[in-house]
């Protein structure tokens, strides 16, 4: 039977596609309902920035706040010392304190862009882990929250056991991560009446986990709600590009990139991604969604401008559709294109298409260059490129070079 919700967040959850699971939803709808809930959702600190794998649930927060409740982004300056292990196949590397802290203040500018931070409230706050895990007493820690965990019941959960079955190691350390993040949503109960975690479905055990220890030592009725981990209609995991992951900082990934990524979306995930990554009424994601052959990319266009615009705001969003129908539709080469600039030392010897499309962000290695080429996607100022040798020298750039991958992705190469 479906649930009819009564708060206006369960019920945006509902309608556009962000709920997976919930441990009790009608006592969560209930207390929705009775007034302002603080709720959380945790990330590492393991990139300067942020990606489009994160978006999801950074939209989630956004909708909690709009819908009148309180968001708290918590840092895992603590919990990145360790590292999640779900569903990795392999240890992350462990960084030192100065790197964590870079980290978390390149996430911090994202956050900043979707959600008000403050004192009222349902003003958002941050938080970082290591004010309350740096300083704990190890054998204080097993005595008083270890003792609630049955190895047994860890060794169960999906993230670990597919780890185990493939014989993959799995160190001590990492198995720790679990007890931490339930330690943390003890202590947010605890300092700032946090009643609710919120994560993707990959987290389920982990919020289950903590969940389960807040009642045990802090007799807390508390929830954890899940949200479905996306991949794209043809397959692909979402917040992948060909040219890896998707940043959400300008300074790691320029605006019209980002603008591009969005342009590019598949037909089939056009109105689920209007629902999950735009503001606009569920009633006009549908119906943009359902339009076919030439009417769909006004659509997709209309998707990349309203993402591009609550990540970098309108004017980003103008621009880089501008450069697009600059590139595209006029042939031209473009503003905001991704940019290479050499210097004439650089070019004293020259360098091949192959070097040059590899340093300007369109191959990811020579080898990779190299097949581009042989099979006729590359191209220099539209013109194609068929020898992966042909060097370019300072007298080749006496006006900026425009090169394409494929047929959506381009850079310019100019003389600095």
């Amino acid at each position: 039977m479906t649930y009819t919700p009564k708060s206006d967040f369960i019920r945006t959850m509902q309608e556009r596609g962000f709920l997976a699971d919930c441990t009790d939803l009608q006592g969560l709808d209930d207390a929705l309902i009775k007034g302002v809930v603080p709720a959380y959702i945790g990330y590492d600190a393991t990139a300067k920035s942020l990606h489009v794998g994160h978006l999801l649930n950074i939209m989630v927060l956004r909708w909690f706040q709009k819908t009148g409740h309180k968001p708290i982004t918590l840092m895992g300056g603590g919990t990145t010392k360790v590292g999640d292990p779900s569903f990795r196949s392999e240890e992350r590397p462990l960084l030192d304190a100065a790197a964590i802290d870079a980290n978390i203040d390149g996430m911090k500018q994202v956050f900043a862009k979707y959600l008000t931070y403050g004192d009222a409230p349902s003003d958002a706050i941050m938080l970082n882990n290591a004010e309350w895990l740096d300083g704990l007493n190890y054998l204080d820690f097993l005595r008083d929250v270890g003792r609630h965990f049955s190895v047994n019941r860890m060794l169960s959960f999906e993230s670990v056991k597919s780890r185990l079955d493939r014989e993959q190691s799995l160190s001590f350390l990492e198995f720790n991560y679990m007890i931490l993040q339930a330690y943390d949503f003890v202590e947010i109960y605890r300092r700032h009446g946090c009643l609710l975690q919120m994560g993707g479905s990959d987290q389920w055990g982990n919020i289950v986990n903590g969940i389960d220890l807040a009642r045990r030592i802090a007799d807390a009725e508390i929830f954890g709600l899940t949200t479905p981990l996306l991949t794209t209609s043809d397959g692909r995991k979402m917040g992948k590009s060909q040219g890896g992951a998707v940043w959400l900082n300008a300074d790691m990934l320029s605006p019209y990139e980002f603008w591009q990524f969005w342009r590019n979306t598949t037909d089939a995930d056009v109105g689920r991604f209007l629902k999950l990554y735009t503001e606009l009424p569920v009633e006009e994601c549908n119906r943009l969604g359902a339009l076919e052959g030439s009417e769909i990319n006004a659509a997709k266009i209309i998707l990349a401008n309203e993402v591009t615009t609550l990540c970098h705001g309108a004017a980003a969003a103008q621009t880089a559709e501008a450069t697009a129908r600059d590139v595209f539709e006029k042939g031209g080469t473009g503003d905001d294109l991704p940019t290479l600039a050499l210097s004439a030392a650089d070019l004293s010897d020259g360098l091949s298409m192959a070097q040059l499309f590899v340093r300007a962000g369109l191959a990811k290695s020579g080898k990779d260059a190299k097949r581009l080429i042989a099979e006729g996607g590359a191209r220099a100022n539209d013109a194609p490129v068929t020898d992966p040798g042909q060097l370019v020298g300072a007298e080749d750039l006496s006006a900026p070079l425009k090169l394409t991958a494929g047929k959506k992705r381009h850079a310019l190469v100019t003389l600095g």
